[in-house]
């Protein structure tokens, strides 16, 4: 009895502050990639009321919660289909240390990191929590009041102020092929 190989899995890690397009970048990928492939996508704000209600926003808290959300796209990407997480995961070593058990298990690892000005987020803000954390009213605000360290070798860095929605997707596309 013979089984066919299937093809290697490969995690897709949009990062960036809220706001950024993460998300909306994450289901516009899914849908170019859907027709070929099995694909998950694991939004931040969906695992952390899932699987991360547990979690403050404490520096380890937000680290255990990009370990959880990298342990699933690993287990993903395993079975040969793409896991897309869009997560602003702050911290640049939790995102290396989760490359690094994806690349251990033989997943490719992609990291996007997706950046556009303060005053781009602030305008595109729905729930004003940049307001609200300018103000001081919301403490741990990633971007205000607690930092975020750029990826320092990204496979990919994308303006979201400056390039469109459509010239985004073309070039994580690109990076994918």
């Amino acid at each position: 009895m013979g089984f066919e190989r299937k093809p290697k899995g490969l995690v897709v890690w949009f990062t960036g502050l809220s706001g950024v397009g993460k998300s909306t970048l994450a289901r516009r990928v899914k849908a170019e990639l859907e027709a070929h492939r099995a694909v998950e996508v694991l939004d931040g704000d969906e695992v952390r009321r899932f699987l991360s209600a547990d979690l403050g926003f404490s520096k380890a808290d937000r680290d255990a919660n990009v370990r959880r959300i990298g342990f699933v796209a690993r287990a993903v990407a395993r079975t040969g289909a793409v896991a897309i997480c869009a997560a602003i995961s702050p911290w640049a070593a939790a995102r290396d240390e989760v490359r690094a058990l994806a690349e251990a298990d033989g997943v490719r690892f992609v990291e996007v990191a997706l950046h556009a000005p303060l005053e781009v987020l602030t305008g595109r803000d729905p729930k004003g929590l940049y307001a609200k954390a300018i103000a001081g009213e919301l403490l741990h605000f990633t971007g205000v009041n607690d930092p975020y360290e750029p990826p320092r070798n990204p496979e990919l860095r994308l303006d979201t102020s400056l390039t469109g929605e459509d010239a985004c997707v073309a070039a994580v596309m690109r990076v994918l092929e």
